[in-house]
């Protein structure tokens, strides 16, 4: 049953968890550092399928509710400008801002367009020599290296129209963030597949042997992440503090070498803000001194107003699991998809809509439920 084949399989489904009750002899909180996997859990409600006692705590692993305020801001900045086209994907558009959002700005006029890839926002560039063409360029590793090879290729056509505002996060620092918390809960991490299919998992290891907690590197489907909880709870019984793969059929220790050689190539680790949790020391990606003259926020130094969060939202208390979304007073009411106070209940990845689209609200039971 370890390291499944079948992730579709109802009757699997019963026999983890089956055997999650019989593993598990007292209470556990684990992590889940991706918010792909949290909006599994929550919209399969696995997290209320659990044995009694097995929380899952949501982590900051949406790259959308992580990106800085000030990035956001700048971007809007730069945006406003004639003879500039700002590309993003979809999810970013509508992320409040301290004054507006993307969106909005798009409907007052500016040219504000949706990628579905970064080669799309070069091929813009290449296309459209007269306008300057910004690539907000947000997410965890990930998303790292398609960026790094927009630039790459970029710089192979020579383009001088073409730049990249730079908002990436790496998931290792915000880990040991968390665990330097006096007040962090967290006894073990399922770690987000997607990134270790590209960095692999050997980063991982002096924090699972440092902190004495277990990490499993998971998939994203239900079954996955019945599994990857399985194996997490078993170390935590039996005292042990490793990493280990549950998502064999996506991710090696090594990771994809290629893709982390074009993103050494482009980037270099720096100190970087997370939007409601701060600045983390080396928990960012910038351009590499080759690759300045594409670095967006060189180009357009035109300052940006002072951010400013709503007073009412707790994101931050949300993205490091402090607080659940139905916490917040303005949950569901005053916050919705449609009219968000904070970047959590925008992304497809946020927390918040997660709840929201799972239709949890305040007045539901906080027992945990038994199938």
């Amino acid at each position: 049953m370890k390291y499944l084949d079948e992730y579709r399989d109802p009757a699997l489904a019963r026999r983890l968890l089956g055997e999650l009750r019989r593993t598990a002899t007292r209470p556990w909180r684990i992590m889940e550092v991706c918010g792909g996997q949290t909006h599994t859990l929550v919209r399969q409600g696995i997290d209320e399928l659990l044995p009694a006692g097995i929380r899952m705590i949501h982590g900051p692993g949406c790259p959308v509710c992580v990106t800085p305020l000030e990035i956001l801001d700048r971007a809007m900045v730069i945006a406003a400008r004639p003879g500039v086209t700002l590309t993003s994907f979809g999810d970013m558009l509508r992320v409040p801002g301290t004054e507006t959002d993307l969106l909005s700005l798009r409907a007052r006029g500016a040219d504000v367009r949706i990628v579905y890839t970064p080669m799309d926002a070069v091929r813009l560039a290449a296309g459209h020599p007269d306008r300057e063409v910004v690539l907000l360029a947000v997410g965890f590793e990930t998303t790292a290296p398609a960026n790094a090879m927009a630039v790459l290729h970029a710089a192979r056509l020579e383009l001088a129209n073409f730049s990249v505002l730079v908002s990436h996060v790496l998931v290792p620092p915000a880990m040991t963030a968390l665990l330097n918390d006096p007040g962090c809960e967290v006894q073990a991490f399922l770690a987000a597949g997607h990134v270790c299919a590209v960095m692999g998992w050997a980063e991982y290891e002096p924090i699972a042997a440092r902190y004495r907690v277990p990490i499993v590197v998971t998939g994203f489907e239900p079954l996955d992440l019945l599994e990857g909880i399985l194996m997490t709870v078993r170390q935590l019984e039996h005292g042990r503090h490793e990493v280990e793969n549950q998502y064999v059929r996506a991710v090696r220790r090594s990771g994809n070498t290629d893709a982390q050689d074009a993103v050494r190539t482009v980037f270099r680790v720096t100190d970087r803000a997370w939007r409601g949790i701060g600045t983390l020391p080396g928990s960012g990606l910038e351009l590499t001194e080759p690759y300045t003259r594409f670095d967006a926020a060189r180009r357009f130094a035109a300052g940006a107003p002072s951010p400013a969060e709503d007073p009412e939202c707790i994101a931050g208390a949300v993205l490091t699991g402090a607080r659940l979304p139905t916490d917040c007073p303005a949950y569901g009411t005053r916050c919705t998809p449609r009219r968000p106070l904070g970047a959590p209940m925008v992304s497809a990845e946020g927390t918040c809509a997660a709840f929201h689209a799972a239709g949890r609200t305040k007045d539901m039971p906080k027992g945990v439920l038994q199938p």
